[in-house]
């Protein structure tokens, strides 16, 4: 009998372990960004107000790779303009991975208003 409530124990507390890991996995390696529209983010691309450049390729390259797990490390993302606040609107960034090839990173808004821009990008 007490070896049985040990296996129950050790494998409750295995999947207890796996769980939360999946869990924090899922949290940290989101690729979705809200970002607010103000004088030091703004820009206007094409007559409408947009993300700076510099700001959606530092936030896309800081959250890459945000475990040894998940993603590929980026470095240098670059992006051509900066990202139009309107739903719908897309870029394609650029990174470098670690063997110096380059890799496309599409980014995507999904909703904007009149003060921020949700987006998001694909590994």
């Amino acid at each position: 009998m007490q070896r049985s409530k040990f296996l129950v124990g050790v494998v409750g507390g295995a999947a207890a372990t796996l769980a939360l890991g999946g869990l924090g996995t899922y949290l940290l390696s989101g690729t979705e960004s809200t970002s607010t529209l103000n004088t030091y983010s703004t820009a206007t691309v094409d007559g409408h107000k947009a993300l700076k450049s510099t700001i959606v390729a530092g936030r896309t390259q800081s959250r890459y790779h945000p475990l040894p797990w998940v993603g590929d490390k980026v470095s240098g993302v670059t992006c051509p303009t900066g990202l139009k606040a309107v739903a719908g609107a897309s870029i394609t960034c650029t990174g470098k991975k670690g063997d110096g090839s380059t890799v496309d990173i599409p980014v995507t808004v999904v909703k904007a208003t009149a003060s921020s821009v949700t987006w998001k990008f694909e590994r």
